[in-house]
Protein backbone atom coordinates (compact mmCIF):
# COMPACT_ATOMS: atom_id res chain seq x y z
CA UNK A 1 0.00 0.00 0.00
CA UNK A 2 1.61 2.95 -1.35
CA UNK A 3 0.36 6.00 -0.08
CA UNK A 4 1.63 8.37 -2.77
CA UNK A 5 -0.53 6.53 -5.74
CA UNK A 6 -3.32 7.33 -2.68
CA UNK A 7 -2.58 10.62 -2.47
CA UNK A 8 -1.51 11.02 -6.24
CA UNK A 9 -5.11 9.33 -7.33
CA UNK A 10 -6.84 11.94 -4.14
CA UNK A 11 -5.44 15.40 -6.01
CA UNK A 12 -6.43 13.62 -9.64
CA UNK A 13 -9.75 13.43 -8.51
CA UNK A 14 -9.79 16.93 -7.08
CA UNK A 15 -10.97 15.05 -3.83
CA UNK A 16 -10.55 16.88 -0.33
CA UNK A 17 -10.18 14.14 2.13
CA UNK A 18 -9.01 10.70 1.90
CA UNK A 19 -10.41 8.24 4.47
CA UNK A 20 -8.67 5.01 5.04
CA UNK A 21 -10.83 2.11 7.42
CA UNK A 22 -10.60 -1.65 7.78
CA UNK A 23 -12.56 -3.54 6.15
CA UNK A 24 -13.41 -0.67 3.47
CA UNK A 25 -11.84 0.51 0.27
CA UNK A 26 -10.20 3.65 0.24
CA UNK A 27 -13.06 6.41 0.29
CA UNK A 28 -12.64 10.02 -1.28
CA UNK A 29 -14.68 13.05 -0.34
CA UNK A 30 -15.45 14.74 -4.09
CA UNK A 31 -17.64 17.58 -3.54
CA UNK A 32 -18.98 16.97 -0.15
CA UNK A 33 -19.63 13.40 -1.09
CA UNK A 34 -18.09 10.51 0.04
CA UNK A 35 -17.18 8.43 -3.13
CA UNK A 36 -15.54 4.38 -2.20
CA UNK A 37 -13.23 3.38 -4.79
CA UNK A 38 -14.42 0.12 -5.39
CA UNK A 39 -11.60 -0.61 -7.82
CA UNK A 40 -9.21 -0.74 -5.36
CA UNK A 41 -9.22 -3.74 -2.77
CA UNK A 42 -10.31 -3.36 0.80
CA UNK A 43 -8.12 -2.48 3.34
CA UNK A 44 -6.58 -4.76 6.02
CA UNK A 45 -5.17 -3.51 9.06
CA UNK A 46 -1.86 -3.94 8.12
CA UNK A 47 -2.34 -1.67 5.20
CA UNK A 48 -3.31 1.17 7.21
CA UNK A 49 -0.66 0.54 9.64
CA UNK A 50 2.14 0.47 6.45
CA UNK A 51 0.82 3.61 5.29
CA UNK A 52 0.93 5.36 9.08
CA UNK A 53 4.63 4.54 9.24
CA UNK A 54 5.25 5.91 5.71
CA UNK A 55 3.81 9.46 6.34
CA UNK A 56 5.19 9.53 10.70
CA UNK A 57 8.67 9.60 12.15
CA UNK A 58 9.50 7.34 14.89
CA UNK A 59 8.67 10.33 17.29
CA UNK A 60 5.41 10.76 15.90
CA UNK A 61 4.30 6.87 15.93
CA UNK A 62 5.55 6.81 19.45
CA UNK A 63 2.94 9.60 20.20
CA UNK A 64 -0.01 8.01 18.82
CA UNK A 65 0.69 4.43 20.68
CA UNK A 66 0.87 6.52 23.71
CA UNK A 67 -2.22 8.66 23.30
CA UNK A 68 -4.05 6.93 20.69
CA UNK A 69 -4.45 10.19 18.56
CA UNK A 70 -2.83 11.99 16.02
CA UNK A 71 -2.43 15.53 13.76
CA UNK A 72 0.44 15.86 11.69
CA UNK A 73 1.16 17.60 8.10
CA UNK A 74 2.52 15.41 5.28
CA UNK A 75 4.02 16.54 2.03
CA UNK A 76 4.80 15.04 -1.23
CA UNK A 77 7.45 17.39 -3.54
CA UNK A 78 5.81 18.46 -6.95
CA UNK A 79 2.53 17.00 -5.26
CA UNK A 80 0.57 18.88 -2.38
CA UNK A 81 1.01 18.75 1.47
CA UNK A 82 -1.92 16.79 3.50
CA UNK A 83 -2.91 17.35 7.01
CA UNK A 84 -3.37 13.83 8.83
CA UNK A 85 -5.27 12.49 11.71
CA UNK A 86 -4.47 9.23 12.99
CA UNK A 87 -7.19 7.86 15.32
CA UNK A 88 -7.84 3.74 16.60
CA UNK A 89 -11.67 2.62 15.63
CA UNK A 90 -12.69 -1.00 17.09
CA UNK A 91 -9.48 -1.31 17.61
CA UNK A 92 -7.71 -0.77 14.69
CA UNK A 93 -5.81 2.25 12.98
CA UNK A 94 -7.98 4.56 10.91
CA UNK A 95 -6.30 7.59 9.14
CA UNK A 96 -8.20 10.17 7.05
CA UNK A 97 -6.24 12.91 4.71
CA UNK A 98 -7.24 16.64 4.13
CA UNK A 99 -5.74 17.99 0.73
CA UNK A 100 -3.59 21.16 1.27
CA UNK A 101 -2.30 22.97 -1.59
CA UNK A 102 0.71 24.17 -2.24
CA UNK A 103 -0.10 27.18 -3.85
CA UNK A 104 -2.21 30.06 -1.77
CA UNK A 105 -5.06 31.19 -3.41
CA UNK A 106 -5.57 35.11 -2.90
CA UNK A 107 -9.03 36.75 -1.62
CA UNK A 108 -10.05 37.32 -5.52
CA UNK A 109 -9.34 34.51 -6.57
CA UNK A 110 -11.40 32.45 -3.96
CA UNK A 111 -14.12 34.85 -4.48
CA UNK A 112 -13.79 35.80 -0.88
CA UNK A 113 -15.90 39.09 0.71
CA UNK A 114 -13.43 41.97 -0.53
CA UNK A 115 -13.65 43.28 3.69
CA UNK A 116 -11.83 40.31 4.32
CA UNK A 117 -8.63 42.20 2.82
CA UNK A 118 -9.22 45.41 5.26
CA UNK A 119 -9.75 43.36 8.53
CA UNK A 120 -6.23 41.62 7.64
CA UNK A 121 -4.70 45.01 7.40
CA UNK A 122 -6.46 46.26 11.18
CA UNK A 123 -3.40 47.44 13.33
CA UNK A 124 -4.70 45.71 16.40
CA UNK A 125 -8.38 43.42 17.71
CA UNK A 126 -9.37 40.06 17.68
CA UNK A 127 -10.92 38.73 14.30
CA UNK A 128 -12.49 35.23 14.51
CA UNK A 129 -12.91 32.98 11.34
CA UNK A 130 -15.37 30.21 12.23
CA UNK A 131 -17.60 27.23 10.66
CA UNK A 132 -17.70 23.68 10.87
CA UNK A 133 -15.22 21.31 10.36
CA UNK A 134 -14.14 20.96 6.79
CA UNK A 135 -15.68 24.26 6.10
CA UNK A 136 -12.77 26.09 4.80
CA UNK A 137 -11.57 28.31 7.90
CA UNK A 138 -7.65 27.33 6.87
CA UNK A 139 -8.05 28.13 3.48
CA UNK A 140 -9.74 31.76 4.27
CA UNK A 141 -6.92 32.84 7.19
CA UNK A 142 -4.34 31.37 4.27
CA UNK A 143 -5.70 33.66 1.78
CA UNK A 144 -5.92 36.60 4.12
CA UNK A 145 -2.19 36.44 5.31
CA UNK A 146 -1.21 36.20 1.97
CA UNK A 147 -2.99 39.52 1.19
CA UNK A 148 -1.21 41.14 4.28
CA UNK A 149 2.26 39.49 3.16
CA UNK A 150 2.10 41.25 0.15
CA UNK A 151 0.27 44.73 1.67
CA UNK A 152 2.50 45.31 4.90
CA UNK A 153 5.38 45.25 6.77
CA UNK A 154 4.06 43.01 10.04
CA UNK A 155 6.12 40.66 12.38
CA UNK A 156 3.63 37.41 11.67
CA UNK A 157 3.27 34.51 14.47
CA UNK A 158 1.30 31.71 13.61
CA UNK A 159 0.37 28.61 16.11
CA UNK A 160 -1.05 25.65 13.94
CA UNK A 161 -1.96 22.06 14.97
CA UNK A 162 -0.83 21.11 12.47
CA UNK A 163 1.23 23.51 10.11
CA UNK A 164 -0.75 23.59 6.69
CA UNK A 165 0.10 26.14 4.27
CA UNK A 166 3.55 27.33 3.94
CA UNK A 167 4.22 30.65 3.58
CA UNK A 168 7.54 32.68 2.60
CA UNK A 169 8.24 35.65 3.61
CA UNK A 170 7.30 38.94 1.44
CA UNK A 171 6.64 42.10 2.99
CA UNK A 172 6.08 40.35 6.69
CA UNK A 173 8.00 38.08 8.94
CA UNK A 174 6.62 35.19 8.84
CA UNK A 175 7.12 32.46 11.68
CA UNK A 176 4.99 29.15 12.09
CA UNK A 177 4.80 27.02 14.69
CA UNK A 178 3.22 23.78 15.39
CA UNK A 179 1.80 22.70 18.16
CA UNK A 180 3.64 19.58 19.80
CA UNK A 181 7.18 19.93 17.51
CA UNK A 182 7.59 23.86 17.98
CA UNK A 183 5.29 24.32 21.28
CA UNK A 184 3.68 22.80 24.05
CA UNK A 185 0.03 24.65 23.95
CA UNK A 186 -1.46 27.47 21.98
CA UNK A 187 -1.81 29.37 25.25
CA UNK A 188 1.89 29.51 25.79
CA UNK A 189 2.84 30.13 22.09
CA UNK A 190 0.33 33.58 22.58
CA UNK A 191 2.43 34.27 25.44
CA UNK A 192 5.53 33.97 24.03
CA UNK A 193 5.19 35.67 20.69
CA UNK A 194 3.87 38.66 22.87
CA UNK A 195 7.70 38.41 23.67
CA UNK A 196 8.73 38.22 20.38
CA UNK A 197 7.60 41.04 19.21
CA UNK A 198 4.80 39.69 17.21
CA UNK A 199 2.94 42.56 15.47
CA UNK A 200 0.12 39.64 14.23
CA UNK A 201 -0.77 36.09 16.19
CA UNK A 202 -2.82 33.69 14.21
CA UNK A 203 -4.14 31.28 16.27
CA UNK A 204 -5.28 28.02 14.18
CA UNK A 205 -7.84 27.16 16.93
CA UNK A 206 -9.27 28.61 19.97
CA UNK A 207 -10.20 25.00 22.00
CA UNK A 208 -9.87 26.35 25.52
CA UNK A 209 -10.09 28.83 28.27
CA UNK A 210 -6.49 29.26 28.51
CA UNK A 211 -5.90 29.86 24.57
CA UNK A 212 -9.15 31.94 24.54
CA UNK A 213 -8.17 34.51 27.50
CA UNK A 214 -4.52 34.49 26.14
CA UNK A 215 -5.58 35.62 22.67
CA UNK A 216 -8.13 38.64 24.50
CA UNK A 217 -4.96 39.85 26.48
CA UNK A 218 -3.13 40.14 23.34
CA UNK A 219 -5.92 41.77 21.75
CA UNK A 220 -6.02 44.05 24.75
CA UNK A 221 -2.45 44.97 24.73
CA UNK A 222 -2.53 46.53 21.06
CA UNK A 223 -1.93 43.18 18.58
CA UNK A 224 -4.03 41.82 15.81
CA UNK A 225 -5.12 38.19 16.83
CA UNK A 226 -6.68 36.06 14.28
CA UNK A 227 -8.11 32.90 15.48
CA UNK A 228 -10.73 30.18 14.36
CA UNK A 229 -14.08 28.68 16.27
CA UNK A 230 -15.99 26.07 15.69
CA UNK A 231 -19.33 27.54 15.72
CA UNK A 232 -22.02 28.43 13.16
CA UNK A 233 -22.66 32.40 13.54
CA UNK A 234 -21.72 35.40 14.80
CA UNK A 235 -24.04 35.61 18.17
CA UNK A 236 -23.04 31.92 19.27
CA UNK A 237 -19.36 32.81 18.67
CA UNK A 238 -19.21 35.56 21.14
CA UNK A 239 -21.58 33.09 23.33
CA UNK A 240 -18.90 30.42 23.48
CA UNK A 241 -16.09 32.64 23.95
CA UNK A 242 -18.35 33.97 27.29
CA UNK A 243 -19.38 30.71 28.28
CA UNK A 244 -16.23 28.95 28.31
CA UNK A 245 -15.29 31.12 31.37
CA UNK A 246 -16.71 30.80 35.23
CA UNK A 247 -19.62 32.52 35.72
CA UNK A 248 -18.22 34.90 38.18
CA UNK A 249 -15.61 36.12 35.26
CA UNK A 250 -18.37 36.00 32.32
CA UNK A 251 -19.08 39.89 32.69
CA UNK A 252 -15.69 40.90 32.87
CA UNK A 253 -14.96 38.71 29.86
CA UNK A 254 -18.09 40.46 28.47
CA UNK A 255 -16.74 43.61 28.70
CA UNK A 256 -12.97 42.74 27.47
CA UNK A 257 -14.60 41.20 24.10
CA UNK A 258 -16.97 43.87 23.43
CA UNK A 259 -13.70 46.29 23.37
CA UNK A 260 -11.51 43.90 21.46
CA UNK A 261 -13.41 42.24 19.05
CA UNK A 262 -13.45 43.88 15.40
CA UNK A 263 -15.41 41.19 13.51
CA UNK A 264 -16.79 37.69 13.11
CA UNK A 265 -16.42 35.81 9.77
CA UNK A 266 -18.54 32.34 9.74
CA UNK A 267 -18.64 30.36 6.32
CA UNK A 268 -20.36 27.16 5.14
CA UNK A 269 -19.37 25.41 2.34
CA UNK A 270 -22.51 24.13 -0.47
CA UNK A 271 -22.61 22.51 -3.57
CA UNK A 272 -22.67 24.84 -6.68
CA UNK A 273 -25.57 23.38 -9.53
CA UNK A 274 -22.43 23.63 -12.11
CA UNK A 275 -19.88 20.84 -9.98
CA UNK A 276 -17.88 21.77 -7.29
CA UNK A 277 -18.59 23.57 -3.55
CA UNK A 278 -18.67 27.38 -2.79
CA UNK A 279 -18.53 28.94 0.46
CA UNK A 280 -21.34 31.28 2.21
CA UNK A 281 -20.78 33.99 4.43
CA UNK A 282 -21.67 35.86 7.39
CA UNK A 283 -19.82 38.84 8.54
CA UNK A 284 -20.39 40.78 11.97
CA UNK A 285 -18.55 43.63 12.10
CA UNK A 286 -17.89 45.43 15.43
CA UNK A 287 -19.61 48.75 15.35
CA UNK A 288 -20.58 50.97 18.63
CA UNK A 289 -23.94 49.38 18.31
CA UNK A 290 -22.54 45.78 18.50
CA UNK A 291 -20.24 46.31 21.22
CA UNK A 292 -22.97 47.54 23.22
CA UNK A 293 -25.35 44.03 22.48
CA UNK A 294 -22.02 42.22 23.67
CA UNK A 295 -21.50 44.11 26.74
CA UNK A 296 -25.37 44.21 27.83
CA UNK A 297 -25.58 40.60 27.11
CA UNK A 298 -28.27 40.88 23.95
CA UNK A 299 -26.72 38.94 21.71
CA UNK A 300 -30.31 38.18 20.27
CA UNK A 301 -30.01 41.17 18.63
CA UNK A 302 -27.11 41.09 16.77
CA UNK A 303 -28.43 39.70 13.33
CA UNK A 304 -30.94 42.54 13.07
CA UNK A 305 -28.15 45.43 12.99
CA UNK A 306 -25.89 43.25 10.84
CA UNK A 307 -29.01 42.93 8.29
CA UNK A 308 -29.02 46.93 8.47
CA UNK A 309 -25.29 47.20 8.13
CA UNK A 310 -24.17 45.83 4.32
CA UNK A 311 -23.33 48.77 3.02
CA UNK A 312 -20.15 48.89 5.58
CA UNK A 313 -20.08 45.08 4.52
CA UNK A 314 -21.54 43.39 7.40
CA UNK A 315 -24.04 40.64 6.26
CA UNK A 316 -26.02 37.81 7.77
CA UNK A 317 -25.38 34.34 6.25
CA UNK A 318 -29.02 33.89 4.86
CA UNK A 319 -28.35 37.03 2.91
CA UNK A 320 -25.62 35.32 1.38
CA UNK A 321 -27.45 32.65 0.74
CA UNK A 322 -30.73 34.35 -0.67
CA UNK A 323 -28.04 35.92 -3.10
CA UNK A 324 -26.30 32.81 -4.48
CA UNK A 325 -29.92 31.20 -5.01
CA UNK A 326 -30.71 34.22 -6.92
CA UNK A 327 -27.42 34.31 -9.17
CA UNK A 328 -28.04 30.15 -9.52
CA UNK A 329 -25.02 29.01 -7.98
CA UNK A 330 -26.93 26.77 -5.40
CA UNK A 331 -30.15 25.26 -5.14
CA UNK A 332 -32.84 26.85 -2.81
CA UNK A 333 -32.86 23.19 -1.27
CA UNK A 334 -29.48 23.45 -0.38
CA UNK A 335 -29.55 27.06 0.93
CA UNK A 336 -32.29 25.45 3.42
CA UNK A 337 -30.35 23.02 4.49
CA UNK A 338 -27.54 25.34 5.65
CA UNK A 339 -29.37 27.91 7.07
CA UNK A 340 -29.51 27.73 10.58
CA UNK A 341 -32.97 30.17 10.26
CA UNK A 342 -35.04 28.34 7.23
CA UNK A 343 -37.88 30.92 7.87
CA UNK A 344 -36.53 33.83 7.77
CA UNK A 345 -34.28 32.90 4.29
CA UNK A 346 -37.99 31.93 2.60
CA UNK A 347 -39.03 35.37 3.46
CA UNK A 348 -35.56 36.85 1.89
CA UNK A 349 -35.81 34.22 -1.35
CA UNK A 350 -39.56 35.43 -1.30
CA UNK A 351 -38.97 39.02 -1.46
CA UNK A 352 -36.27 39.05 -3.72
CA UNK A 353 -38.55 36.95 -6.42
CA UNK A 354 -41.28 40.19 -5.74
CA UNK A 355 -38.64 42.61 -6.61
CA UNK A 356 -37.62 40.80 -9.56
CA UNK A 357 -41.42 40.65 -10.90
CA UNK A 358 -42.20 44.23 -10.54
CA UNK A 359 -38.88 44.76 -12.24
CA UNK A 360 -40.21 42.56 -15.14
CA UNK A 361 -43.36 44.32 -14.41
CA UNK A 362 -42.16 47.65 -15.20
CA UNK A 363 -39.77 46.56 -17.62
CA UNK A 364 -42.61 45.41 -20.15
CA UNK A 365 -44.66 48.60 -19.61
CA UNK A 366 -41.56 50.77 -20.53
CA UNK A 367 -41.31 48.59 -23.27
CA UNK A 368 -45.15 48.79 -24.57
Amino acid sequence: MEVRDLLKLMVNKGASDLHLTVPSPPVLRIDGELVPQYDLPELSPGDVETVLEQVATQEQREVFDREWELDLAYAVPGLARFRVNALRQRGVLSLAFRFVPFYIPSIDELGLPQILKDLVLKPRGLILVTGPSGSGKSTTLAAMLRHLNENATKNVITVEDPIEFTIRNKGCLIRQRDLGDDTRSFSAAIVHALRHDADVIIIGEMRDLDTIGAAITAAETGHLVIGTLHTIDAPQSIDRIIDIFPHGQQQQIRLQLSQVIEAVISQTLLPRVDGGRIAAFEIMLANSVIRRLIRDEKLHEIHPNMEMGKLEGAQILDQDLSSLVSKNVVTQEDALIKSSNPARLQKLLQSQSDTAIARDAVGNLAGA
